[in-house]
């Protein structure tokens, strides 16, 4: 690096005008959420095409680059912190967890051991046991801070691979899977696709998945479990992606418990009604899983990424991710890359840490209640416009069809083009429907009111309706 560059970053830490100027434009996105188009308009779109030039070939200025990112990639955001957004389980955001981001994202800690950041790993062990205290886990469950669910459930996965094939004698990070004693994996057909890719990637094979039924609200059927026995791998919902419905783990996971069989609960958005006293019953029994999965950018409203692994078997999880080599010096501290693949990593849970501290147990209580409350409101208002509501309201999801698929794709388009609102389309037991997400706490009766009006509306503006 030459000189002239050196100096000329130096008197841009000196000087901050590059800080403080997207300091400034941050706020100005924020005072101005409200008001912005829920999706970008397809003018910001075509605007992205001012980024596509050669790379420069010189260094250039620091303001420059600001001002470039607020002024052509800000409109063409998606508006998902406003109260509006409900395409897909995307919280918003807390705000002193946005503050956190920011000042510890000046801090740039790496975080794989306590030697490379002491603050990450006290606040990561400070978390781990809030978290199990939320959900009322067993004391021996350890967390793992990774960058969202899809991570998660490679981790527990892993874990219990590992914890299986060692009680059969077979060491699988050398020997490999190649020979390796059968293990069986149970889901339901209902899972949400991050579970099928785990299984992919893993190697257990998706052929060779025992897929079991789902009831008509995506529930895994209990009828239709196999046998169990100690080389399964159950894996179990809490929050089905499109209905918002939670599998049965007061009967399900003492079951597989008592054959030796490995429970994981998929628990993305859902897992944090065991923190609500009015929701804790869709989540009664899973104190008897071995791992879960969730996300902390979802309804605890943190900015991505965010995920928690959190598993009781400790043993299992850091030889399923073992890293080793000369320069790793673990010490009597925590050293968080032994519960997650990666090895550099940034500090996620310092915005995990603000929001938990920050909103405290009845914050969170009523940051999770208030989610289900709106998604019911929705759900009363559509009903008495005379859509017509397809799952049972029982958390934060609401599936809305309007008579046959085509009005329903139709009454979706127009919404989304209108910019009062964003909400998505998914396919539903042979059905197309629109897919409401209530995932923000931003989110206020009003603006689940003027939602209802903008759907009512763009369903009105079809050929043949009144």
């Amino acid at each position: 690096m030459t000189d002239d560059i050196r100096r000329r970053m130096f008197a841009e830490l000196d000087n901050k005008q590059a800080l403080e100027a997207a300091h400034e434009a941050a706020c100005r996105y924020i005072d101005g959420i409200a008001d912005r188009p829920v999706f970008p308009s397809p003018a910001a779109l075509q605007a992205l095409d001012r980024f596509d030039h050669p790379l420069p070939d010189e260094p250039g200025d620091a303001m420059a680059v600001v001002r470039e990112l607020d002024e052509t990639g800000a409109p063409a955001t998606v508006a998902q912190i406003g109260g509006r957004y409900f395409g897909f389980v995307n919280g918003g955001v807390v705000p002193a967890s946005l503050a956190a981001r920011w000042l510890t994202d000046a801090w740039d800690q790496n975080t794989p051991l306590y030697l490379t950041s002491p603050i990450a790993a006290r606040l990561e062990s400070v978390c781990e046991g809030w978290l199990r205290d939320l959900f009322g886990l067993p004391p021996e469950t350890v967390a793992g801070f990774v960058s969202g669910t899809s991570l998660s459930n490679v981790c527990a996965l892993a874990a219990a691979r590992q914890r299986i094939l060692t009680r059969l004698g077979w060491d699988v990070a050398r020997r490999g899977l190649d020979g390796a004693p059968r293990l069986r994996i149970i889901a339901s057909r209902a899972a949400h696709a991050t579970v099928s890719r785990a299984i992919a990637l893993l190697g257990f094979g998706l052929d060779r998945v025992e897929w079991v039924a789902a009831d008509d609200q995506g529930r895994i059927d209990p009828a239709g479990l196999p046998a169990l026995d100690s080389t399964c791998i159950l894996v179990l919902q809490a929050g089905n992606v499109n209905s918002g419905a939670f599998d049965d783990f007061a009967t399900l996971c003492p079951r597989a418990r008592e054959q030796g069989a490995w429970t994981h609960i998929d628990g993305a958005f859902g897992l944090w009604a065991a923190a609500s006293a009015g929701l804790r019953h869709l989540t009664a029994g899973i104190e008897h899983a071995d791992s879960w999965s969730f996300d902390g950018h979802k309804t605890l409203n943190t900015p991505y990424d965010n995920g928690v692994l959190l598993c009781r078997d400790r043993d299992a999880l850091v030889d399923a991710l073992q890293a080793t080599g000369a320069y790793i010096e673990y010490g009597d501290q925590r050293d968080g890359m032994q519960h997650t693949p990666e090895m550099s990593r940034r500090g996620r849970v310092f915005e995990l840490w603000a929001a938990l501290k920050y909103l405290g147990r009845s914050g969170i209580d009523e940051l999770v209640l208030g989610l289900h409350q709106r998604a019911a409101q929705f759900a009363a208002e559509l009903a008495a416009e005379d859509f017509e509501i397809i799952n049972d309201v029982v958390f934060n999801q609401v599936l809305v069809a309007c008579g046959d698929d085509t009005a329903t794709d139709a009454t979706l388009a127009a919404v989304q083009r209108s910019g009062e609102c964003w909400v998505g389309g998914t396919n539903w037991r042979q059905r197309r429907a629109i897919r409401i997400s209530v995932c923000s706490w931003a989110t206020t009766e009003a603006d689940v009111t003027r939602s209802v009006r903008a759907l009512v509306a763009a369903r009105n503006s079809l050929p043949g309706t009144t």
